[in-house]
């Protein structure tokens, strides 16, 4: 499981799973089918869950990883003095080998690595649902060299990796059994704020553990992005080594894997994250049939309306989201869509933080061709664009790294310094984007000084930062920028909307106020 320090994300994300309809007489059944014994408490507050955890607990199971991963040694001082004067130790050439002795060949060394987490059985034959994040490598390629599956009753089994997904997080394990207990799906989307839940997995690697509470937030965001940014949020403890473990509800169906956590510390305090089912089904199925998982993908990179931005452009707080950048050639392109565009509508749903761009295009089958309402320069307009389907994570970081700035010639004389919104700014030259590590491409005015008592630096600006546009009207000039200053403030606005690049890292929209200048 992995944490960010501060408000603390422990992404266990998790699986979803898959239930296997057989159909034929006598055939096993789910823990938790309807009608083989009464499994909800009566409503209210339940005395007790232990008759449903009787039922659920043998589905979950223990995943454990272990791989071979390189050690990083330090140089002894000494030996590296003494190789230069023994030809048997490579001296004088030079050589590189992480440290090793003669005798290894210059092959590094290498430790033993694993991680622990959890998972649920979705079928009697052995498909297990669990993390991609736990049988990855931890080299940032491949997978780890060998997986166990340990169920209820201290039975080890090897597990054969059937097929992961790295933007849910989701990994489809199989392993040799037959007549297993397994659970199904619930739906995820009747779930209410308020519903009792219980949490099962294997903390710490402590073994078998239960925890219970209650639904305490749905479609909770932690990072305002992507198509999987939309948690069930639950004060049942989830702590690292919950990963891939199902949530369920007191009907004994899975609706949510137990994903994440917010903490100062890395330990539960009472807010965990499970992604729904509804969102996780889809990905297992496409694993299961051996298929990558389609996604709608619109070709745009989104930023959402805040309280900073949306005075900027006249709307109210998060009622849309702005495209800061269009990939050329992209449905979004082909569709219309302009950098500067604010979609308020996907198909009639309106875009709020708990239905994003992200979220409504990706759950969108690809190919169909989907109206979208956008503001364009104050005006309501509609562009009807035609779903394409989601690249990989490798190709969209090409895409992402190809920058999506305005072509053309940067190389204008430079000019004197100006200050405008607290900044110093000056024409771009190809010397000063080689020295911001901007691309070649792009134009905009750079900036050369930040006032620290200025708004402009409240907002993060700072020098060597590059102004694309104001007010989406691109800028190539520092009088270009104080004219847009000035136009917007005749115009009675408070603040200005600019387009900044730093580095080759993607733009992004601020809104620096102008109030009192």
């Amino acid at each position: 499981m992995r944490y960010a320090y501060g408000v603390t994300m422990a992404l266990l994300l998790g699986g979803t799973a898959f239930s296997l309809a057989t159909g034929q007489a006598g055939a096993q059944v789910p823990q938790n089918a309807p009608g083989t014994s009464s499994l909800a408490p009566r409503p209210g507050a339940p005395m007790s869950f232990a008759d449903l955890v009787a039922k659920l607990q043998p589905a979950v199971v223990n995943i454990s990883t272990k791989q071979r991963v390189p050690v990083r040694q330090q140089q002894d001082p000494l030996e590296q003095f003494f190789r230069q004067f023994d030809p048997s130790q490579g001296g004088g050439q030079g050589s590189n080998d992480n440290g090793g002795s003669g005798s290894s060949g210059g092959q590094g060394r290498t430790r033993e690595a694993g991680s622990l987490g959890s998972g649920f059985i979705i079928s009697p034959d052995g498909y297990i649902v669990t993390n991609n994040h736990l049988i990855a490598g931890l080299t940032g390629s491949g997978t780890v060299d060998t997986v166990t599956v340990t169920t209820t009753d201290r039975k080890e089994y090897p597990a054969r990796i059937v097929g992961r997904d790295d933007t849910s997080d989701l990994a489809l394990l199989k392993i040799e059994a037959r007549g297993l207990p397994f659970v199904r799906w619930g739906d995820s989307t009747k779930a209410r704020v308020g519903d009792w839940v219980i949490a099962i997995g294997d903390p710490y690697g402590v073994g078998s553990t239960v925890t219970a509470g209650i639904i305490s937030a749905l479609h909770r965001s932690i990072t305002n992005t992507g198509a999987y940014d939309r948690y069930i949020q639950t004060d049942a403890a989830i702590n690292m080594g919950n990963s891939g473990g199902p949530m369920f509800d007191l009907e004994g169906n899975v609706i949510g894997i137990n994903s994440a956590l917010i903490s100062p510390t890395g330990a539960s305090v009472g807010i965990g994250l499970a992604i729904p089912a509804e969102l996780a089904k889809p990905v297992i199925d496409s694993l299961m049939k051996g298929q990558r998982p389609q996604r709608g993908y619109l070709g745009v990179g989104l930023q959402a309306l805040d309280e900073d931005l949306a005075p900027t452009l006249g709307l109210p707080k998060d009622s849309g989201e702005i495209v800061r950048t269009v990939v050329p050639n992209g449905p979004g392109a082909r569709g219309g869509l302009v950098q500067g565009d604010v979609i308020v509508k996907v198909n009639g749903q309106q875009v709020t933080p708990d239905q994003t761009v992200s979220y409504l295009i990706a759950n969108t089958p690809v190919g169909s061709r989907v109206p979208l309402e956008i503001i364009r320069g104050g005006k309501r307009a509609t562009v009807t664009v035609q779903v394409g389907e989601r690249p990989t994570e490798e190709a969209l970081a090409k895409i992402s790294g190809g920058g999506a700035g305005d072509q053309g010639d940067s190389s204008t004389s430079p000019t004197t310094p100006q200050r405008t919104l607290g900044l110093s700014l000056t024409t771009l030259t190809p010397d000063l984007a080689r020295a911001a590590n901007l691309p070649s491409t792009v134009r905009g005015v750079i900036i050369t000084a930040v006032d620290p008592n200025a708004n402009a630096a409240e907002q993060g600006l700072q020098r060597g930062d590059l102004i694309m546009s104001v007010n989406n009207q691109p800028v190539s000039n520092p009088a270009q920028v104080i004219a847009a200053v000035d136009t917007a403030r005749r115009a009675g606005r408070s603040s200005v909307l600019l387009l900044v690049k730093r580095g080759n890292s993607t733009e992004a929209f601020v809104a620096i106020d102008i109030s009192g200048k």
